[in-house]
């Protein structure tokens, strides 16, 4: 498979989600070693979830295909992490020696360039390469328009849209610390 046969199969999959009034025309897949590992879909309108995007929905299935012991993890595995570290990349500017591999090694391909959250997910999966189909202009053109988003988070905290504020940080203090005191951590 190549590159226009993965960004086809996530066309495909924007399409249906669109004939199925699931959600808007998104639809992604994951990548790894030339194969689709995870496939995903818009369905905000189906389960009013709205966080139901096609690049979320595909990291999660790939997620679940690659760990498979994350989705209900027993009993006797509730205190261990189930992902393996490996180390920061080159100038990399982490400040952590190692992280959870998480996504490492795949690429994403989606109908449309991904929205803030989906970017945001993409990146903390450590994907390696994003491939959209459709910008931001012709996705702004069918009414999905997200450069209020990027817009908004350049501001300050107290002059974004939304009313942020932060209240008792001595109360969240207490599980920051509870991570930074623990000896076996294991970073994300």
């Amino acid at each position: 498979m190549n590159h226009e046969d993965f960004m086809a199969e996530a066309v495909r999959l924007a399409t249906e989600s669109v004939h199925n009034a699931w959600g808007g025309p998104f639809g992604a897949v994951i990548t790894r070693d030339g194969e689709i590992i995870a496939r995903g879909q818009n369905r905000v309108l189906l389960t009013g979830d709205p966080t139901a995007h096609g690049e979320v929905e595909a990291i999660r299935k790939a997620v679940q295909i690659l760990n498979p012991r994350a989705p209900s993890i027993p009993e006797e595995h509730n205190n261990e992490a189930t992902l393996t570290l490996i180390p920061r990349p080159g100038g990399s500017p982490d400040i952590v020696p190692e992280r959870a591999r998480m996504l490492k090694g795949c690429s994403i391909y989606s109908s449309g360039a991904p929205c803030p959250m989906c970017m945001s997910a993409i990146y903390w999966s450590r994907i390696d390469a994003v491939y959209f189909a459709c910008d931001f202009k012709a996705t702004r053109e069918i009414g999905f328009d997200d450069a209020f988003q990027y817009e908004d988070f350049e501001k300050p905290i107290e002059q974004r849209r939304l009313s942020i504020k932060q209240i008792h940080p001595e109360l969240g203090a207490r599980a920051y610390h509870a991570w930074t005191d623990k000896p076996d951590r294991h970073p994300y």
